[in-house]
């Protein structure tokens, strides 16, 4: 079978059911696991988000989606030339992916139809059903359901060690940081079963935007700071935009040197298994005591008091 994975979630999968060897094209986004990182890359971006800033990138995005744009572009003649068994594909987010004008306008011209496989995850179970999914459309189906299995039982072993600790911090998780964006859709489930009460953004539902007002009004324990896609250096980059803003020392996470950066890109931004390693890193941020007051891997402590 050759497959066709356009989303780094669902080629995160792909892999973990010994899959790679099977994949003939991905997108640019697609870098976990390094097995997959010889594999063409089908998808490029039309911006360079690397040298724009956060509102510049925000305005894009905003502009894109006023006029149904995307900002990402599949090379159809590569598509063409792989020839694709399966096509795995998503609905969350148009702007984030190519158009499905594009992508139809390739499939339609290739000599054979694939199957295609489209994902809408909005919540942590939608990912642990996508990844059945993709194990039925692949005829890996006992595999795909050990994996689930497995993922669930990671969750809940982190639900049983925070339930130690009868506290539960408050949580604001940003998405972005100029404008800022409270984070939504699995995020909010993330922080449950880490243990924490989350504020601001709701679960199932697209991030919102939201102000500067709110954020003081929540008055979170800790600020996990998760630009969409970003790495910690990356965001590193850019916290001026939060700690150059008057209201910024009035909020307890930051007089309680509770601020944290996390890698988006890897563990929070992207519907794909590696969300159960994102909540075990919230775990240990929320409750450091049960974890050897040790920093997990894939987070930063941005603030010291």
């Amino acid at each position: 079978m050759k497959i066709c994975s356009l989303l780094p979630g669902a080629t995160e999968v792909i892999a973990a059911l010994g899959l790679a060897d099977h994949l003939v094209g991905i997108s640019h986004e697609c870098d976990y696991p390094p097995a997959i990182r010889t594999t063409p890359v089908m998808i490029r971006a039309v911006i360079d988000q690397e040298q724009m800033t956060s509102p510049d990138i925000d305005r894009a995005v905003t502009r894109a989606a006023a006029e149904h744009q995307s900002l990402y572009t599949l090379d159809e003649a590569m598509f063409r030339q792989a020839e694709p068994d399966l096509v795995i594909t998503q609905d969350l987010c148009h702007v984030c992916a190519v158009t499905p004008s594009q992508l139809h306008r390739a499939i339609d011209s290739l000599p054979r139809r694939p199957h295609v496989l489209t994902l809408n995850a909005a919540a942590l179970e939608d990912m642990l059903s996508d990844i059945e999914r993709i194990g039925e459309a692949t005829n890996t189906t006992s595999a795909a359901r050990t994996f689930t299995s497995e993922l669930r039982t990671r969750l809940h072993n982190v639900r049983k060690r925070v339930s130690v600790d009868q506290a539960l911090p408050s949580v604001v998780c940003l998405e972005w940081l100029d404008p800022l964006y409270a984070a939504g859709h699995w995020v909010p489930e993330m922080v449950s079963w880490a243990g924490g009460r989350h504020l601001l953004g709701r679960a199932g539902s697209q991030s919102e935007r939201i102000t500067w007002e709110q954020l003081v009004a929540a008055a979170p324990d800790i600020l996990i700071i998760m630009p969409c896609g970003f790495s910690i250096e990356r965001t590193v980059r850019e916290m001026n935009r939060l700690t150059s803003h008057p209201d910024w020392p009035r909020l307890p996470a930051v007089q309680h040197g509770r601020v944290f950066a996390v890698d988006s890109g890897a563990y929070f931004s992207r519907p794909g298994p590696r969300l159960v390693d994102g909540t075990e890193i919230l775990a240990a941020l929320c409750h450091p005591s049960q974890f050897g007051q040790i920093m997990p891997a894939g987070a930063r402590c941005l603030v010291t008091t």
